[in-house]
């Protein structure tokens, strides 16, 4: 059996992604581990709200996150296995990857299928047009007006001071 781990976050961008694959391979062949990556809080926050109000928030949002994926991308509770992350990605692939190698298992592939922060992280096709639009403009040239304001104004002061002499 092919186990999966997936880096997920919001439902609706991890279903455009893995049902696809879902729906690629048999369902007897493949073992998803879902990680959930909770939204940060902010430090601000730790003033109104205790540390386990926190982690059962994460909870609750963890396991709702889960079955919005397992429902809309039509897995089997018995074909997915779901972690919470509480600290670095990095530490937890790890962790899981040794995890794995431990039951005898080879090395799983590691998906990223959390929603990207902005839209220029997000790889967006090219077609020919859009990417003779997206050539390098060449770079404004600076404007001469500051200039010529500076001047018309440093001439009215001098007639002015002309004119009260």
């Amino acid at each position: 059996m092919d186990k999966i781990i997936v880096y997920v976050d919001d439902a609706d961008h991890a279903q455009q992604l893995l049902a696809p694959l879902v729906a690629r391979t048999p369902a007897p062949h493949q073992h998803w581990v879902l990680v959930a990556c909770a939204p940060r809080m902010t430090h601000r926050v730790s003033k109104w709200v205790s540390h386990s109000a926190r982690e059962s928030w994460r909870t609750k949002w963890a396991d709702k996150l889960f079955a919005q994926i397992t429902t809309t991308v039509g897995l089997s509770p018995a074909q997915v296995t779901t972690v919470l992350a509480k600290g670095p990605l990095a530490e937890l692939t790890e962790q899981l990857q040794a995890d794995l190698q431990a039951n005898g298992s080879r090395t799983a592939p590691v998906m990223d299928a959390r929603k990207p922060r902005s839209t220029e992280a997000a790889p967006q096709p090219l077609t020919p047009r859009a990417a003779t639009e997206l050539a390098p403009s060449p770079a404004p040239r600076p404007s001469h007006w500051p200039r010529v304001l500076g001047s018309v104004l440093t001439g009215c002061g001098t007639l002015w001071a002309l004119a009260l002499d």
